[in-house]
């Protein structure tokens, strides 16, 4: 395999992406708002036809590839295309089971899925999810597969940090996922500024007020969420506080709610996220003495995770 198609489809975002399979640089790609969950509900409209519902889908993919190959005036035909994120789950292209853990971070043990639509034309890898008793995650089991190589070969506990929307805190040993936890941070965030009072007293900044921050995370220790919160909206109201650092404030509130659990633990603590939202995650554990020992870029981790799945689904 010299080049692949990665596809990263997630609730809201869809992204397609050529990749060099040797270096894994990024040679063309397109993003847009058609994410699994618009795509779903355009097949519902349609007549919800399970018959067709691979091919409606996979329309969606054929879109993307044309552009990239006009971009590129590059034919992409029998170039793989390897997928996650959203695509097996119910409102995906199809659903596959959870693999359940323990997983091995090597990829071996997922659920894959491989089809040749249509009529051949082109190899779709899908990748499955994994679950625990009370837990599910889609996307990042792949990612988990990219970051191993940034683990020395022993058995010991660690654990990895994908912040994001829903964060997931994965924990790894004897070079299995053995559990997780995934937190609504990202999506608090967006709906107290969003949608609640405290919107009008908060306003988004793209300088990073890291002093408003880390008070938002040392607050996180000793407060209670549900008021301390409030105190964004006094903070405003008594002009005590602008809006923008406000902000920062309660970003720091929130992701120092999520980390404080692990102010104790004793075990290596990986970062796996984009640039933009690690060093917030970055800064919070500096202000809970949590350990840090490599931040792993997700895009890079995403890609290599796929790149090895595909050797198990050939």
């Amino acid at each position: 395999m010299d080049k692949f198609l990665s596809c990263d489809w997630g609730t809201s975002t869809f992204r397609l992406r050529l990749i060099d399979a040797e270096s894994l640089k990024i040679l063309a790609g397109e993003r847009n708002d058609t994410g699994i969950a618009k795509t779903f509900k355009s097949w519902q409209e349609q007549g919800a036809d399970t018959e067709t519902r691979q091919a409606f889908y996979y329309s969606v993919i054929t879109t993307a590839v044309q552009k990239i190959s006009k971009q590129l005036h590059l034919d992409l035909g029998g170039i793989p295309i390897i997928a996650s994120g959203m695509i097996s789950s119910s409102i995906g292209m199809m659903e596959l089971l959870y693999k359940e853990v323990p997983a091995a971070i090597d990829g071996a043990d997922l659920i894959i899925k491989r089809l040749l639509i249509p009529a051949g034309d082109k190899e779709l890898i899908i990748i499955s999810g994994i679950k625990t008793n009370d837990d599910i995650i889609r996307g990042e089991e792949t990612k988990v597969i990219g970051c191993a190589s940034f683990f020395n070969d022993d058995s010991n506990e660690r654990l990895i940090i994908f912040p994001g929307t829903h964060p997931k805190h994965v924990i790894i040993q004897n070079n299995k996922i053995t559990r997780f936890k995934t937190y609504m941070t990202g999506e608090f965030f967006d709906l107290f500024t969003r949608h609640s009072i405290l919107a009008a007293s908060v306003e988004k900044n793209a300088d990073f007020d890291k002093a408003s921050f880390k008070a938002g995370v040392e607050n996180s220790l000793t407060g209670n969420l549900l008021q301390t919160a409030f105190g964004i909206r006094t903070n405003d109201i008594l002009k005590k506080i602008p809006k923008e650092s406000n902000y920062h404030y309660l970003s720091g509130l929130l992701i120092g709610t999520e980390l404080k659990g692990l102010q104790n633990y004793k075990y290596p603590v990986y970062l796996c996220g984009s640039t933009d939202l690690v060093p917030y995650y970055k800064l919070a554990c500096e202000v809970l003495e949590i350990s840090v020992v490599a931040e792993i870029d997700a895009d890079e981790a995403l890609l290599s995770g796929q790149k090895q799945v595909y050797g198990f689904a050939s």
